[in-house]
Order: C-alpha cells, then sequence, then structure tokens
C-alpha cells in the first residue's frame, strides 16, 4: 500500500509546479497562500466534526503540528511560490528544494538515529543526478539572488519540517494534525502580508482553477499521503521518493501543457527511478 501511495503522492505534488506559476501571475504569494490554507484548515475541520473526530490535541502535540505548518505550509511554500514570483524558473526552484533528500539523509543519522546506509546514499547520489538532468542548468541569463536566497530557505524549511514531523509527529489523527498545520501555514502568511507585503489577488479563471487544484489535489491529497508515509516509514527513505518530482513534473507538463519531452528528460527519470529504488528498497544493509 505504500508503494501505490508513493506513486499518486508524486503525481499529486508534481502537479503543483505546474500551477503554480498561473497563481502567482494573478497574486501575490503570500495572499495566495494565506487564502489557500484558510480553505484547507476549513476543509479539515469540517471532515473532522463530520467524523466527529475530537479536535483537542495534547499542548505538545498542538504546537508540534502549528510549528510544522509554520516550516511546511508557511516557509517553505512561501519561498517557493516568492521564488518564483521574483523570476526564478520553476525548474531551478524545483532543482534547488529536490536537495531536500540529502540534507535528510545527512542529518536522519543523528537526529532520528535511522541507519542510513550505502546503498541509500548511492541511491540519493543517482537521484539527484536524474533530478538535475532532467531540470537541466540554464544559468545563462542571471538569476535574482533574493529569489534563489528564497529557494534554498525553502530547502531548509522543508527538510526541518519532515524531521520534526517523524520525531514528535505523536499520534494526532491525522485530519487534525492537518487542519492545525494549515492554521498554522495560514497565519504566517497573513503576518507576512500585514507587515511585509502588499495584499493582491485577481480571482479570475486560472487562478481559481490552479488554486482549486492545489487546494484540492495538493494539500487535501498529497499532504495527507505525506504526513502518512512519515509516520509510517523512516524519514530518509520517505523523501528519496522527492528525487522523482522534477522528471515527473517534466511528463506532467508535456501530457497536459504540450511542452517538449527530450530524451536527455527521459534518461534523466531512468537514472532518478534507479536512484530512488536503491534508496528505498528493504535491504539497506552495509
Amino acid at each position: 500500500m505504500k508503494n501505490s501511495l508513493s506513486f499518486v503522492f508524486i503525481f499529486l505534488w508534481s502537479s503543483a509546479f505546474v500551477t503554480t506559476k498561473p497563481i502567482v501571475d494573478n497574486s501575490d504569494p503570500f495572499s495566495a497562500l494565506a487564502f489557500r490554507f484558510f480553505l484547507v484548515a476549513i476543509g479539515f475541520l469540517m471532515y473532522a466534526k463530520y467524523k466527529k473526530i475530537s479536535l483537542k490535541l495534547e499542548k505538545r502535540e498542538l504546537s508540534n503540528s502549528i510549528l510544522s505548518g509554520v516550516l511546511f505550509h508557511g516557509i517553505y511554500l512561501g519561498g517557493v511560490f516568492y521564488s518564483v514570483s521574483l523570476g526564478v524558473p520553476t525548474g531551478i526552484t524545483a532543482l534547488i528544494v529536490t536537495m531536500q533528500p540529502v540534507l535528510t539523509n545527512a542529518l536522519a543519522g543523528p537526529i532520528l538515529n535511522e541507519k542510513v546506509g550505502w546503498r541509500q546514499w548511492v541511491g540519493v547520489i543517482l537521484g539527484f543526478s536524474g533530478a538535475a538532468i532532467v531540470l537541466g542548468l540554464d544559468l545563462g541569463d542571471a538569476l535574482p539572488s533574493i529569489g534563489i536566497l528564497a529557494s534554498f530557505i525553502a530547502l531548509a524549511s522543508i527538510t526541518s519540517a519532515t524531521l520534526l514531523q517523524k520525531r514528535f509527529g505523536g499520534n494526532a489523527p491525522l485530519p487534525v494534525s492537518n487542519m492545525y498545520q494549515a492554521a498554522g501555514g495560514c497565519i504566517f502568511h497573513i503576518l507576512i502580508v500585514i507587515f511585509f507585503a502588499e495584499a493582491f489577488i485577481n480571482f479570475n479563471k486560472t487562478f481559481l482553477i490552479a488554486m482549486s487544484h492545489q487546494i484540492f489535489l495538493v494539500s487535501f491529497g498529497a499532504f495527507t499521503i505525506l504526513m502518512y508515509l512519515i509516520k509510517n516509514n523512516s524519514a530518509s527513505k520517505t523523501v528519496t521518493i522527492f528525487f522523482l518530482i522534477p522528471a515527473t513534473t517534466a511528463i506532467i507538463a508535456w501530457i497536459f501543457l504540450n511542452e517538449e519531452l527530450s530524451n536527455l528528460d527521459i534518461f534523466g527519470f531512468l537514472v532518478a527511478s534507479f536512484g530512488v529504488y536503491l534508496a528505498t528498497r528493504k535491504n539497506t544493509s552495509t
């Protein structure tokens, strides 16, 4: 079941990169994210009420859920959206945050006491190489340094959030935990808008379609699957599947946006896939 969920997660999470640009073209990134996670929090609240799930959490679980939401939905997504809004190509932003498995593998041992064997490290290297091949590095044009910095801040945030969720995630029901995480992300973006940004959303058809996709398929779907995988698998193995996201994004863009898919892209996908296979296979003995 975990393998099936991993494939669903990869597809849904990858599709988010395709709809990020239409959103930031029609809004400032932080207003859009505040709007998104307000609706996501309401959605999980309604689901929990419908299922008669108690919203009460222990103080530690509540604070961890809110902090995780600030890291995942606030700083990580805020960094990605802000980077794209400044003109950093989506592919470059994706490549930077795709280094997450490298950091997570490096930190999973000392922080989570997870055994990270040589196969995982070889898989990580191959996975990152395949992702880089798919995305390419068109650095001929000058890129906004603040946008690049925002991408690296997003990288640090999602890595920290993954380790935090694995170590302190607890046994809180997923809908309740996700609700508080979404609320934490929403509050973060509201504060950013109040103190640092100029609120702007153009509620046109393009924005509404892209935002609906990110709310229903990504926040309700992909993120819930990610929380489940982190809870029931090792953090280092779970995040390795992120290396398949750039290739999957390229394939989705080829199917739905008629973007070119080259032989080099296909080769990169195969390299990344083999890397993920090595890093996530059961036999990780050194």
